[in-house]
């Protein structure tokens, strides 16, 4: 029996396809039904373009329904689809499309795509849209096991080199059901979709639980307050990152009212502070249900459906998931102790694509994958997440990594070295702080750099010139006492 992931997807929506599947902020709506035609219409395309099972489709467009389309598209042919994030820079597009060798690569302006075919991908009038609705729909499905990858999602690496992580169909599938049942999804629920689709949240986490359950999803091409305020009293559900959350309440149309109909709300990507965890209960009477997880693993735990969701933890692990804290002796930790969280279970991914040694190191023996993340784990199994190994800034819900950051503007005429370190940000969660050792380099010079090789989220917000960086006896940067320096650096 195959376990093509389409096929899956359409027997859950198959008896309704004249429900409404994604509605646009203007009205206009795209039923079950015309999902399914479109996506068998990519299909087509992409199967002329001479797209297969296994071969992989790099993607950097816009949020859309053409967007929807063509991932489900490849899910139908068994292609791997590999999403990026739209504000990565032509410079970064060209390592990914290098690294992951596409047989396709669909972007939202024409170039030159590095012996692979590359086609546009904008509105619907324009482009492979519009090429897809002149090609008759290919309705076969790719016969697949549900070891297959189905997609790989490039995470940045502390060395500099990102790393395609590969995730299989039964590590996208049980993560999903295990969601929707966890979370509660039921006949009627809508949920309100702000996330982009270039990641886990938006596209595995958000997407793929409405399909599951055949729900409306409201899809928004961004997050906008206004827009969300507007567009709330339609919705059962909301999934966000901790930023859209402050901003809302921020908002002062953003009332208990305004949240009547409202079942949950879903924060992830990024720790959610407490404060706002309170704050926004007192303002709508709903505690927040916070969860975590990574690019590697999908979710890996949750604050219960039913139940005490605590501030500033992130819950328990999800069922058929195993978590383990373990401490610096390489032993389970204490309970409260701190130490690094290990996981087993079907949602950890299949290995970095064309990394077989770096995939060796970040597993144990025994199967655990480690993630890197330092968490406590109390007496009732309740996991709080305390620090991140390897530097990791996560901002906005976005992973940045500095030494990524630290070679661009090392290159930098003037600059002895630099440092990167994140600070709490109110609106951001962390925001990027570039600490430069230099013999009078132009703050204007750092900043030019950062925009021609880095996407924007990547951009430090603050620049501190010094003379030198703080070292310990080894020469290496102390980046611990750097952080303490600046952790008031984006206070009011």
């Amino acid at each position: 029996m195959s376990a093509n992931l389409y096929s899956t997807f359409f027997s859950r929506f198959s008896p309704k396809l004249d429900k409404p599947a994604f509605v646009l902020a203007s009205g206009k709506s795209y039923s079950f039904g015309d999902i399914d035609d479109l996506s068998a219409r990519f299909a087509a395309v992409l199967r002329n373009a001479g797209v297969g099972a296994d071969d992989r489709v790099v993607v950097q467009a816009e949020k859309s329904i053409g967007a929807v389309a063509l991932y489900l598209a490849c899910l139908r042919l068994g292609a791997v689809y590999t999403p990026l994030n739209t504000a990565y820079t032509a410079a970064e597009v060209d390592y990914f499309i290098g690294d992951c060798a596409p047989k396709l690569v669909v972007l939202t302006s024409a170039r030159d795509g590095a012996n692979a075919v590359v086609k546009v991908l904008t509105d619907e009038g324009a482009g492979l849209w519009a090429e897809a609705l002149a090609t008759p729909p290919y309705a076969d499905l790719a016969s697949r096991q549900s070891d297959a990858i189905a997609a790989i999602l490039y995470t940045s690496g502390t060395t500099g080199r990102s790393k395609g992580a590969m995730l299989s169909i039964g590590n996208l599938l049980s993560n999903a059901q295990t969601l929707v049942k966890l979370w509660g999804f039921r006949e009627g629920d809508v949920l309100l979709h702000a996330l982009p689709i270039f990641h886990v949240h938006g596209l595995f986490v958000a997407t793929h639980c409405a399909l599951l359950n055949a729900s409306t999803s409201i899809f928004l091409p961004k997050f906008d307050p206004a827009e969300i305020c507007r567009l709330l009293p339609q919705a059962t559900v909301m999934m966000g990152v901790p930023t859209f959350y402050t901003r809302l309440l921020a908002t002062p149309a953003f009332t208990r009212e305004l949240c009547a109909n409202m079942r949950l709300f879903i924060s992830g990507s990024a720790p959610l502070l407490a404060e706002t965890h309170r704050e926004f209960s007192a303002r709508t009477g709903h505690a927040i249900l916070e969860r975590y997880g990574m690019t590697e693993t999908g979710m890996i735990t949750s604050n219960p459906l039913n139940g005490a969701r605590v501030p500033g933890t992130v819950g328990f692990p999800l069922p058929d998931v195993s978590v383990r804290v373990v401490g610096e002796n390489g032993a389970i930790a204490e309970d409260d102790a701190p130490g690094v969280i290990e996981l087993s279970g079907p949602n950890v991914f299949k290995g970095y694509w064309r990394m077989p040694e770096k995939t060796r190191e970040e597993f144990r023996h025994d199967g655990y994958f480690i993630t890197g993340d330092i968490a406590t784990r109390a007496a009732d199994g309740r996991i709080s997440i305390v620090g991140r190994a390897k530097d990791l800034i996560i901002s906005g819900g976005y992973n940045i990594y500095p030494k990524e950051i630290e070679d661009v503007l090392d290159a930098v005429p003037g600059v002895i070295e630099s440092a990167i370190v994140g600070a709490p940000h109110p609106d951001f969660g962390e925001a990027v702080v570039a600490v430069i050792a230099t013999r009078g380099v132009d703050q204007a010079a750092l900043e030019h750099a950062a925009h021609e090789k880095l996407a924007r989220f990547k951009h430090p917000r603050r620049y501190v010139l010094l003379d030198d960086l703080p070292r310990n006896a080894m020469g290496k940067v102390q980046k611990a006492a750097l952080r303490q320096a600046y952790k008031d650096a984006f206070k009011a």
